[in-house]
């Protein structure tokens, strides 16, 4: 992931006061649902391979490092580092270990600015990324396989700091799903189509104030988008956009914020729900509706604590991470079934948002993320099972 900015600070359990709590980022995330408390049958965690990943000119201190956010089917993996100006720049990983970084040609080069927010990547290699230039916006990006670039920004979205356009989702169609902040704070859903044509949507019962609005995250093979919306008094929902533009509003009972943040081709989402003074808790929505929700053994309880679902798979393999009551993370795996393995990377810290940040699964369950050191610095990684 990368720093915090007026995107993240919309959703609640995400990354809260996350390692690159200071500056402007690339993200945004938060929590999600639950409807059935489910059994959590736990697993302990195979004998998985991690690869770790630090992309040369990275930098050493805190707050500095490289991140792996996506991966696709052909092992294919996308991302950011931070200099030791903490200037991001992207970059690509092939199968083989191969680097690739690339630049967009109007991001910013002060701390905090810069090129990444990889958070998809299909399976012909495009990747849905954005950058932060010096008036500190955001622009939406797509590098294309081939390695070029096209910048983009919906029309409508600010051009101040922390306002713009922040893609989070890409299909084999080269269909692009996102979220921009328009010039008053308020937050918008989008879908670019490879030609370019950009579908601006609201749910009809987000908030317009600065801080509400529809944030819309992962999009299928389908064109069906999940995501989540504030209403007028600042409560949290979770929504699932067909492509033919129908939305369908979910709430799980009795929580105080409702999230999806990921969806996989039969339409099952991942994301998690919480309760104030309580944490979070994942979640598991079927494509009929039918919610479940899981804790992972060790997450805390308090608040900016618990369990948050990001990412799924074809076969319903889902990942996310735990945050435990001294505010350190951890990773998990799901199966389809519901049984759960937590892992966490070696050279993990242990302190206060220090630990192990999964973001990304594919169809062979390889899983990747980053992880912050006891110095606070950031190492990408992949694990295999």
């Amino acid at each position: 992931m990368q720093k915090l900015n007026s995107f993240t600070n919309t959703v609640k359990p995400r990354r809260a006061a996350r390692w690159f709590s200071g500056s402007a980022v690339f993200c945004c995330l938060a929590a999600t649902a639950f409807a059935q408390q489910g059994e959590v049958a736990e697993a302990v965690d195979p004998a998985a391979t991690f690869t770790i990943i630090n992309v040369t000119g990275a930098g050493t201190a805190a707050g500095q490092g490289t991140l792996a956010e996506s991966i696709n089917t052909s092992g294919v993996i996308a991302g950011n580092y931070w200099d030791s100006n903490t200037v991001s720049h992207g970059y690509v990983r092939a199968a083989n270990g191969t680097i690739t970084t690339f630049n967009a040609s109007g991001a910013g080069t002060a701390a905090g600015q810069g090129t990444g927010g990889c958070y998809a990547i299909n399976a012909a290699g495009d990747v849905a990324a954005n950058y932060i230039d010096a008036n500190g916006a955001f622009r939406g990006l797509l590098r294309t396989s081939n390695g070029t670039l096209h910048a983009f920004n919906v029309t409508g979205a600010g051009t101040a700091s922390g306002q713009g356009t922040v893609p989070y989702g890409i299909n084999a169609s080269i269909t692009i799903s996102g979220t921009y902040a328009d010039s008053s704070g308020v937050y918008h859903g989008f879908s670019r189509a490879s030609n370019g044509t950009i579908t601006t949507f609201n749910v009809a019962a987000a908030g317009t104030a600065p801080g509400q609005g529809t944030f819309a995250y992962a999009i299928n093979s389908s064109g069906t988008i999940t995501g989540s919306y504030t209403d007028s008094t600042g409560t949290i929902h979770g929504f699932v956009r067909a492509s033919s533009g129908t939305i369908t509003t979910f709430d799980a009972p009795a929580v105080d914020g409702t999230y999806g943040y990921g969806i996989n081709t039969a339409g099952t989402i991942v994301g998690n729900s919480w309760i104030a003074g309580q944490g979070a808790s994942g979640m598991v929505r079927a494509a009929e509706g039918a919610i479940t929700t899981f804790n992972a053994p060790g997450a805390g309880t308090g608040n900016n604590q618990g369990t948050v679902g990001w990412a799924i798979n074809t076969s319903g393999v889902t990942s996310g991470w735990y945050i435990d009551a001294n505010t350190a993370y951890h990773g998990w795996v799901r199966t389809a079934g519901g049984t759960l393995a937590t892992f966490n990377a070696p050279g993990a810290g242990t302190g206060a948002n220090q630990g192990t940040n999964p973001f990304g699964i594919n169809n062979s369950a390889d899983i990747v993320g980053y992880y912050v050191d006891s110095s606070g610095v950031a190492h990408g990684f992949l694990r295999t099972p």
